[in-house]
């Protein structure tokens, strides 16, 4: 966490780069769940949901895994899950080893849901972010992104 030293401003070049990354780190996952709603009417949580538990032994995950995976709170996945159960998408399977967990499984449905969106999503994908860099911009993002990723979660370990 920053110290409580005296603020130094932000350069005009470091603003303009702050901001950009801002405004695409809003207007990226947007428009991919418009492309996502408009073509298989999943939201970008559903669709995480599913790629999780897809790739995970047996199509299930415990709850709480779950939540820490999509990076959603213990009671918005746990709406979420209930939410895509209606749909038929996962359902919920006591846990034998806890009484108190619980874990979500992806259904046949689901998972031929996820296999017919997948495609487009990472066209979407390739087509939104992708392309829009050189092939060495894009590896370079991946792992800038990484580093702020590292960064946080060694923070939040301590």
């Amino acid at each position: 966490m920053p110290t409580e030293a005296p603020s130094v401003w932000l350069t005009a070049e470091q603003q303009g780069a702050w901001r950009s990354w801002l405004m695409a780190s809003l207007l990226l996952p947007e428009q991919l769940e418009r492309d996502l709603k408009h073509s298989h009417g999943l939201t970008n949580p559903e669709y995480e949901v599913m790629v999780r538990l897809s790739e995970s032994p047996g199509h299930r995950l415990r709850m709480s895994e779950l939540a820490s995976k999509t990076q959603a709170s213990k009671s918005r996945l746990s709406h979420q899950v209930s939410r895509m159960e209606a749909d038929g998408l996962v359902r919920r399977e006591e846990c034998p080893e806890d009484r108190r967990g619980a874990y979500a499984v992806l259904t046949d449905a689901g998972y031929q849901r996820l296999v017919q969106a997948a495609p487009e999503h990472v066209a979407s994908v390739r087509h939104w972010l992708v392309d829009a860099l050189s092939p060495e911009e894009f590896i370079q993002l991946g792992s800038l992104c990484a580093q702020v990723v590292e960064r946080i979660q060694n923070l939040t370990e301590d």
